[in-house]
């Protein structure tokens, strides 16, 4: 499956705006943005996507929750989910897989590797 649509959550606006770019411009996917994860799954609710990335730290609802949230609903719990985080000991990035994640994109990330980083963790699924 390669991704089209592209939903990305991060709390940082540079990191939105860095990725955007990436993602669209380098990847050549349609990006939808947001800013929390209640808005994350607003747009999810509005719109298909192929693909979400996530960032892990955020204030309100967290990562994880977003996860967990699009693991316990029927329409998004094939979803692919890759997380961008800082925290990726072995330990926490085993965590993000446990929760259903299929990646994890530390950060800081180049972004003009982020749209084959993504291509090579969505191929092996």
């Amino acid at each position: 499956m390669i991704p089209q649509r592209i939903v990305l959550v991060d709390d940082e606006p540079d990191i939105r705006t860095v990725a955007e770019i990436a993602l669209s411009a380098v990847g050549g996917w349609e990006v939808r943005l947001a800013a929390s994860g209640e808005e994350a799954l607003a747009h999810l609710a509005a719109a298909e996507a192929d693909l979400i990335l996530i960032d892990v730290m955020m204030p309100g609802m967290d990562g994880f929750t977003v996860l967990s949230r699009l693991r316990s609903d029927p329409r998004w719990v094939k979803l692919p989910a890759i997380f961008m985080t800082a925290k990726v000991q072995p330990r926490e990035v085993a965590q993000y897989l446990a929760l259903g994640a299929c990646g994890v994109i530390p950060k800081p990330f180049d972004p003009m590797e982020l749209p084959q980083q993504i291509r090579a963790l969505v191929a092996a699924l």
